[in-house]
């Protein structure tokens, strides 16, 4: 027999959320492109909630969502000379250190060395939220943190 899945309500999933997502969009996408990200994130979420099969890795699962929003978001958009405008000044994030250092890496290198030394979440949750594995998740961040090294001594 199947156990029944244990869910917390959607509206608390997402106050327990939120706020992080949204930081992660911002700085990954500037302000107007991470409001549009953000709704969709959480839209999908919502739409695929009652189908979960567990609660485990919720926070892994939706930065998952928001990753994959991200890197569409990237591919759609064709550079345009200026990069996209910081964090809100009341909202500073976790990883505000890690700003101006990320922005010319890929995207899934910024993510992985974002994700994983400004939010502090662990390969396997990087992978998750990558749609990767967790080899490929250390494998992005290195390769990041090996462009940042390499960019800074020249």
């Amino acid at each position: 027999m199947m156990a029944t899945v244990r869910l917390p309500p959607f509206e608390r999933f997402y106050l327990e959320h939120r706020d992080e997502v949204f930081r992660y969009l911002l700085r990954v996408l500037g302000r107007q492109a991470a409001e549009d990200a953000f709704q969709e994130t959480f839209l999908r979420a919502l739409r695929a909630y009652p189908r979960l099969e567990h609660d485990r890795h919720l926070r892994a699962w939706v930065f998952t969502i928001a990753s994959r929003i991200a890197v569409d978001e990237h591919r759609r958009r064709k550079p345009v000379g200026e990069l996209p405008e910081d964090g809100a000044p009341d909202a500073p994030a976790p990883h505000e250190e890690l700003g101006a250092l990320t922005d010319a890496l890929p995207p899934k290198e910024r993510a992985a060395v974002v994700l994983r030394y400004g939010y502090d979440l662990s390969y396997e949750d990087i992978g998750a939220a990558l749609g990767a594995s967790e080899e490929a998740a250390r494998q992005a961040a290195s390769s990041g943190v090996r462009r940042l090294r390499k960019e800074s001594k020249t």
